[in-house]
């Protein structure tokens, strides 16, 4: 059986479960969401792999970018990825990783941007999906009317992180 190393990671601003398989990051997500064991057995299965606690390259790597994140010293994160999901859930992700660092973009122009304006709620369901917070920036989809809706780290999370983006720390 493979395995994917796994670290938890506490920062003030959330607690964070961190895993790298085979030298690449393949999840960086929230310790306690709603969705936990459905993404963690995601990756178990695509990967056909289990958690081992172990650390890393990778994840101390990650580690020290998040730092730089939250301290406002980085704006783009330079990690060798793994995205596990379907070549849908990957191309909502790679459209994701293509919002800049400040911007914002709504959930319909997230599904214009991958070619599929009907697609709304499924481009929703797999940006709640994302195994890479922070990483993947999944903070930065907004509602059509500007309202902050649906994070996985909780809203308050959402709108601290949009604002160390616009430099408003609170």
């Amino acid at each position: 059986m493979n395995t994917i190393n796994v670290q938890h990671y506490r920062h003030p601003y959330a607690e964070f479960i961190l895993g790298s398989y085979q030298g690449e990051l393949c999840l960086c997500d929230f310790r306690y969401r709603k969705m936990r064991s459905a993404v963690d057995e995601r990756i178990k299965r695509i990967l056909n792999a289990e958690f081992v606690e172990k650390s890393d390259d990778v994840l101390e790597a990650t580690q020290a970018q998040l730092e730089e994140y939250f301290l406002g010293e980085r704006q783009v994160f330079d990690l060798p990825l793994l995205l596990a999901g379907t070549d849908f859930q990957q191309s909502v992700w790679s459209a994701l990783s293509n919002i800049q660092y400040g911007d914002r973009v709504t959930y319909q122009e997230l599904a214009v941007s991958i070619g599929n304006e009907a697609a709304v709620r499924a481009v929703g369901n797999a940006n709640g999906a994302n195994a890479l917070a922070i990483i993947i920036p999944c903070h930065r989809v907004i509602g059509t009317q500007g309202e902050l809706i649906g994070y996985g780290g909780g809203l308050l999370l959402k709108k601290r992180l949009l604002e160390l983006e616009q430099n408003l720390f609170i």
